[in-house]
C-alpha cells in the first residue's frame, strides 16, 4: 500500500477554507484530517459537525475525523451524517473501547483508536484486530504547530512489528509535528498515513511542502 499524506484544516486559514482545501487537493492530498476539541478532553476548542459537513461539501477526498472529545458515543451519528469516512477516538478517556469500536463500523465507517505519546501500543493488544487503523499522536494533542516528539517513532515501530506478527490489516496513522524534513523517518518506522498540518497550510508554498512530503516517503 502507497503512504497517504492526510493534511490537518486545524492550521488552515477557515476564511478562505474552499481554497486552501482545493489547492492541496490538486497537488496531491489523499484525506483530509478533521481534528474535533471540545476544551475538556484537550485544552482547546475547535470545531464540530457543520464545518465537517462543508468540508465534505467542498471535496470529495475521504475524511479523517479524530474525536478529542468527552463522550464520543454520544456524536458518531453527527459526524458519520457530517460526512466522515475514518473516525478515530482516543483510549485515554473511553472504558468501552469495544463497544464504541463496533458501534462505528456499523456505519460503515473505518474506526481507529488514538494514543496520546506516553500510551503504550500494547494497551491495545485485546482490540486491534478489530481496528480499521490506529492513530499515533507524536506532540500533545491539543494544539497545532507543536514539535514531533522523537520516541514515537521506537512506538511506530513497534506497532508495525506488532501487526506484522499477528498479521493484521490496521493502518497505521501518525499525527502531530510531521513536515518534510521528517516524513521519510516517519514513514520508514511503518507509519501508512502522515498527518501534517502547520507544516503545509502555514507555508508559503503549500502544493509545494505537500510535494516535498509525497518525495520524502515515496
Amino acid at each position: 500500500m502507497s503512504k497517504k499524506i492526510c493534511p490537518s484544516i486545524l492550521s488552515a486559514d477557515f476564511s478562505k477554507l474552499s481554497e486552501e482545501i482545493r489547492e492541496i487537493e490538486v497537488a496531491g492530498a489523499d484525506m483530509i484530517h478533521c481534528d474535533i476539541m471540545d476544551g475538556h478532553f484537550v485544552p482547546n476548542i475547535s470545531y464540530g459537525p457543520y464545518i465537517v459537513k462543508t468540508v465534505d461539501k467542498i471535496t470529495r477526498l475521504p475524511l479523517d475525523v479524530h474525536l478529542m472529545i468527552d463522550h464520543p458515543e454520544h456524536f458518531i451519528s453527527e459526524f458519520v451524517n457530517a460526512g466522515a469516512d475514518y473516525i478515530s477516538v482516543h483510549y485515554e478517556n473511553n472504558y468501552h473501547l469495544d463497544r464504541i469500536v463496533n458501534y462505528i463500523k456499523s456505519f460503515n465507517v473505518k474506526a481507529g483508536i488514538a494514543l496520546n505519546p506516553a500510551t503504550p501500543v500494547d494497551v491495545l493488544i485485546d482490540i486491534i484486530d478489530n481496528l480499521d487503523f490506529v492513530l499515533l499522536m507524536s506532540v500533545n494533542p491539543g494544539f497545532g504547530g507543536q514539535k514531533f516528539i522523537s520516541y514515537v517513532l521506537q512506538k511506530i515501530s513497534t506497532l508495525d512489528a506488532l501487526r506484522i506478527e499477528r498479521k493484521s490489516k490496521f493502518l497505521i496513522e501518525v499525527d502531530g509535528g510531521i513536515g518534510s524534513e521528517n516524513a521519510k523517518e516517519i514513514a520508514q518506522a511503518g507509519a501508512d498515513i502522515l498527518v501534517s498540518g502547520a507544516s503545509i497550510f502555514r507555508s508559503t508554498d503549500k502544493a509545494g511542502e505537500l510535494m516535498k512530503i509525497r518525495k520524502a516517503i515515496s
